[in-house]
């Protein structure tokens, strides 16, 4: 199943596509999708290509995870190859074809490194699963909500870094997490907002006024909702009501039942549109790895039971989390079907990103992003462009 050819098959699968779930074919060719052919359709495949067997599970659109930090051993703010094949080859493994890069609260320096390193790792071509850019968290975050994140680098929003950044790698920031109500935020929202980067509410203890503002001038996401943000109050809604009830904003949620109880997630998804919600794993270099101590950000972490918490403080840090896990939680724990949760996970984060004419789900003329899951939502393979990223028996 590694695909040498250029034009292949997979059959005997039941085929997620934005509409609804057939069992059938598909023909990649180039590394596209070039044909979806029901099981009662009397056309036919190429006959002298390579088939795959689906042997009845399903095709799901690859998975694009817009805030992970690591995974395997890896953090990208490590910045070198070795690590951020490390995190590819992982995640790839997990259904991930797509993913954006994601900073810590760190030094101007720290950060420079990253950026200078993804770009380097994407011109020498990504083996595993791409890096589609960069998600800065922070370091323009709320001193009173740090979370896992270094508290001695925050500080206030620096416009000239923005500019600067890129300036250097034109379009690589592609989404930055920030504070709403610190200082210079509503200038670095609305030139964010002109220059195609997402701005993002998160690590932040702005009231529902300043989120609404924010907002305004251009704010589009929220972080992982629920988490590191001023809560819910019926008399002063705060982050959390300002994200719920407005629907400019794109929610993430870290869907693994430790960060979010199930029944606040159905809360969001009864308050948002589903076309704005999008899951997230937050993933450290941990996923993967056995429990033990590892590293985010410079502070320690101590992971028991897949769960992982700074050592000081014991503050979540982040998650062991994986997309094709983040995606059986929501099958099983919500009342949303299939096609909704592939949409969470493929559809909403490629429209957000701006690349859904090319990836995100299943079409005819789209890259084959594509993951093939058993009958229990275990991954078996997964093909990027078809190209095959991961195959379980090899």
């Amino acid at each position: 199943m590694t695909m040498s050819s250029l034009t292949w098959n997979i059959h005997n699968v039941h085929i997620v596509l934005e509409d609804r779930v057939v069992k059938g074919s598909v023909q990649v060719s180039n590394g596209r999708v070039a044909a979806i052919v029901p099981e009662e359709s009397s056309a036919e495949l190429p006959a002298d290509a390579e088939s795959v067997d689906g042997k009845g599970g399903w095709l799901l659109p690859g998975f694009i995870d817009v805030h992970v930090h690591g995974g395997f051993g890896g953090d990208f703010m490590y910045a070198n190859s070795e690590s951020f094949d490390r995190i590819t080859k992982f995640h790839a493994s997990q259904g991930t074809t797509g993913m954006l890069a994601t900073t810590m609260t760190a030094s101007k320096e720290a950060i420079d490194a990253v950026l200078d390193a993804v770009a380097e790792y994407q011109q020498s071509g990504n083996q595993y699963a791409p890096l589609l850019g960069v998600h800065l968290e922070g370091p323009f975050i709320s001193e009173k909500w740090p979370g896992a994140q270094n508290p001695a680098y925050i500080q206030d929003p620096q416009l000239e870094w923005l500019k600067e950044w890129n300036e250097k790698h034109p379009g690589m920031v592609k989404l930055l997490t920030l504070a709403p109500e610190k200082n210079n935020s509503k200038e670095a929202i609305a030139w964010m907002s002109e220059n195609g980067i997402i701005a993002a509410a998160g690590h932040t203890d702005a009231v529902y006024d300043e989120v609404k503002a924010a907002a305004d001038a251009g704010l589009t996401h929220a972080v992982h909702t629920y988490n590191a943000m001023r809560g819910l109050h019926h008399r002063e809604p705060g982050t959390l009501g300002a994200v719920l009830t407005d629907d400019r904003i794109y929610t993430e949620i870290i869907a693994d039942g430790e960060h979010v109880h199930p029944a606040a997630i159905a809360l969001m998804l009864a308050a948002k549109p589903l076309d704005r919600v999008i899951i997230v794993t937050d993933a450290i270099e941990a996923a993967g790895m056995p429990d033990g101590t590892y590293e985010l950000g410079g502070l320690a972490v101590v992971v028991k039971n897949g769960t992982a918490r700074l050592r000081e403080g014991n503050a979540l840090a982040g998650s062991s989390l994986t997309m094709i896990r983040a995606f059986r939680y929501m099958l099983n724990h919500s009342k949303l079907g299939i096609l909704e949760v592939s949409q969470l996970a493929s559809g909403n984060p490629a429209r957000e990103l701006g690349i859904f004419d090319r990836t995100g789900s299943i079409a005819e003329g789209k890259q084959a992003d594509l993951v093939l899951a058993d009958a229990e939502f275990n991954v078996e393979c997964t093909w990027v462009q078809g190209r095959t990223v991961f195959h379980k028996s090899e």
